[in-house]
């Protein structure tokens, strides 16, 4: 097995966007060879099988995700309120939509682990350990709300963005914003205010 780490990158990118595009059927070491502009056989020397491929574009698609800390620490800067939560799931929900490709790569992921359980078991741990990073986050910087919150807007918010990137037609773009900022007011309310 080939040990190049950026050669392994460039590979994995290619198989998201494979997988993005034709979905689990059309991802093939073949396919990912020509999307990466490598030779024929390079996947191969990478991957054990399929569901290696799988698995480690599970792993890409969230190392590619993954905010900067200066995102992080700016995040924090000025008053914790609902203002505050609004901006940061403005943020989120156009930092993954931007990677329009990885997303639906994910959810290609998703239906593939209903069948295999390596990829179930790695996409449950990571996506249960991102939501416990979020509640850690949004608690711990003393933004309003609690664990529950956190999971509300994830729910939320998820569905928005695969509506964004798979049907766009179903809410026009010059609406996300007023959307995102709609779900963080009725999970949120402000003081005075009930849910």
């Amino acid at each position: 097995m080939r040990q190049n780490p950026a050669r392994r990158a460039a590979l994995l990118d290619a198989a998201i966007e494979v997988l993005a595009r034709e979905g689990a059927r059309g991802l093939t070491f073949r396919a990912v060879d020509v999307e990466a502009q490598v030779p024929n056989g390079t996947a191969s020397n990478y991957f054990d099988n399929r569901d290696d491929m799988l698995t480690q574009i599970g792993y890409r698609f969230y190392e590619r995700l993954e905010p900067d800390p200066g995102m992080l620490a700016a995040g924090l800067e000025g008053p914790r309120d609902r203002a505050k939560v609004t901006q940061l799931m403005h943020d989120l929900v156009d930092r993954i939509s931007r990677f329009r490709s990885g997303y639906l790569a994910l959810l290609e992921l998703r239906l593939e682990a209903t069948r295999r359980p390596e990829l179930r078991r790695l996409l449950t741990e990571r996506i249960r350990a991102d939501v416990d990073a979020n509640i850690r986050y949004h608690t711990e910087a003393g933004l309003p709300g609690d664990a529950t919150t956190v999971i509300l807007l994830y729910l939320a918010l998820n569905w928005l963005i695969v509506e964004r990137l798979t049907l766009p037609d179903v809410f026009p773009e010059d609406r996300i914003h007023d959307l995102v900022t709609d779900v963080v007011e009725r999970i949120l309310p402000g003081p005075g205010q009930s849910a």
